[in-house]
C-alpha cells in the first residue's frame, strides 16, 4: 500500500492541484493526508471534487491554520473514521486485496504483435485498454499454443487473425496459482478458440517474452533492495540492467510465482526521447535529421536529463529493455547518475 502525506502549506496555492495530480501518477498512493490546508467551507468541496479521489475526511481549520484532509479511493481501500479533531484523524485502513481473474473476449488487440491483417492496430484503444489493466495491476499470464484466439474466416489475402480472448490476474492470484498456465485449444463451433487456464498445469509453459517491468512491484517493501543491489556493483547503465532484470526475474518468482517468464512480448515501443530506451547509439543516430545531429553538438546538461525524463508519461511504453519511465523516476537517486553518464555518451 502506498500512502503520502504532506505539508501543503496552504491549498489555494496554483500549483496544489496540479501537483497533486501528478504525485497520484507517479506514485498512485492508496491514501493521501495532506496537512496545513488553511482552507475550509465550500471552497474544500469545490478543490476535492477536481481531485483524483471518490473518499475524504476533513477536519476544520482553526482560524487560517491547520486543516487535514484524508483522502483516498474507495476501490483500492475501505478506510473507517475513528475519532478526529482539528489537528488529527484517526482511522482504520482495510486494503481491497484478494485473488482476482478477468477473462473474456476484449475485442481489442493489445499490441501490433496481436494481429495479422487487416487495418492496423487501433492505438488509442488499445493504449486505453493497457492503462486500465495498469491501474488495476492486472498480469497477462501468456499462453501457449497457437498464436491467435480469432479469425475472420476469410482466406488470404483479406485473412485477419486476432488475440483477442485473454485471461488477466493481479498478483494475490499469482501468489496464490503461481505454475497458473493458459492454453489456446482448437476452434470449435465459432471462428474464436477456446482459452483454458489451469491453475495447477503438469508442467510450466515456455517462456514466450522478454522481461518487462511490472508497476505494483513498487508496492512491495523489498523491492527497492533489488534496485540497490543491482546498481551498487557500479554505474554502467547497461551493465546494472542487465543485472537488475536477472535479479528481478529471480525475485519475482519467489515473491509472485513465475508468471513473469510467461509474458507476452513488450509494448509497442514508439520514439522516446532519451537514449536509455534506444537500442544502440548507432542505430538512433541514424534515425535523426542533419539539423537534429548539429544540435547534438551542444553539451546537455543534468537538468536537462532530468527534465526530459520526467516530461515523458510514467507507465506508458517501455524501452527495449522492458522498463518503464516510472522506474528510473522512481529510483532516481540510485539510477541517476548511470542514465545521464550514458545519455552524455551521445554528446561527446
Amino acid at each position: 500500500m502506498n500512502i503520502i502525506v504532506w505539508n501543503s502549506r496552504g491549498a489555494l496555492k496554483p500549483s496544489f492541484q496540479s501537483h497533486i495530480k501528478e504525485l497520484v501518477r507517479v506514485y498512485d498512493p492508496d491514501v493521501f493526508m495532506v496537512m496545513e490546508t488553511r482552507l475550509e467551507g465550500e471552497r474544500v468541496k469545490d478543490i476535492i471534487d477536481r481531485l483524483p479521489f471518490d473518499g475524504a475526511i476533513l477536519t476544520d481549520t482553526i482560524g487560517r491554520a491547520r486543516g487535514l484532509w484524508l483522502l483516498w479511493n474507495s476501490d483500492k481501500v475501505e478506510v473507517t473514521l475513528l475519532a478526529k479533531t482539528e489537528q488529527e484523524i484517526h482511522v482504520t485502513i482495510k486494503l481491497h486485496s484478494m485473488p482476482w481473474v478477468i477473462a473474456g473476449d476484449f475485442n481489442e488487440p493489445l499490441s501490433s504483435a496481436n494481429k495479422l491483417g487487416g487495418r492496423d492496430v487501433n492505438i488509442r484503444r488499445s493504449l486505453l485498454l493497457k492503462d486500465c489493466l495498469d491501474r488495476c495491476n492486472m498480469i497477462d499470464l501468456g499462453f501457449s499454443g497457437s498464436r491467435f484466439t480469432w479469425n475472420n474466416r476469410r482466406d488470404a489475402p483479406i485473412l485477419i487473425q486476432e488475440r483477442i480472448d485473454r485471461f488477466f490476474v493481479n498478483p494475490d492470484w499469482c501468489t496464490l496459482y503461481p505454475e497458473a498456465k493458459v492454453s489456446h485449444l482448437t476452434r470449435c463451433h465459432s471462428n474464436h478458440c477456446l482459452v483454458l487456464l489451469e491453475t495447477r498445469p503438469s508442467e510450466w509453459s515456455k517462456p514466450i517474452g522478454p522481461f518487462k517491468f511490472q508497476s505494483f512491484w513498487l508496492s512491495d517493501p523489498s523491492f527497492p533492495m533489488v534496485v540497490q543491489q543491482a546498481w551498487s556493483q557500479g554505474h554502467h547503465l547497461q551493465d546494472a540492467i542487465t543485472r537488475f532484470s536477472r535479479d528481478t526475474t529471480n525475485w519475482n518468482k519467489v515473491h509472485f510465482g513465475n508468471f513473469l517468464q510467461k509474458r507476452e512480448g513488450s509494448w509497442p515501443v514508439r520514439l522516446l526521447p532519451l537514449l536509455l530506451f534506444i537500442p544502440a547509439a548507432s542505430t538512433w543516430q541514424a534515425r535523426i535529421t542533419d539539423e537534429d545531429r548539429d544540435s547534438l553538438e551542444v553539451e546537455v546538461t543534468d537538468e536537462e536529463i532530468k527534465a526530459g525524463l520526467w516530461s515523458m508519461k510514467a507507465f506508458k511504453a517501455p524501452g527495449p529493455n522492458g522498463l518503464h519511465t516510472s522506474f528510473f523516476q522512481h529510483f532516481w537517486l540510485v539510477v541517476g547518475r548511470s542514465v545521464m553518464e550514458e545519455v552524455k555518451k551521445v554528446f561527446w
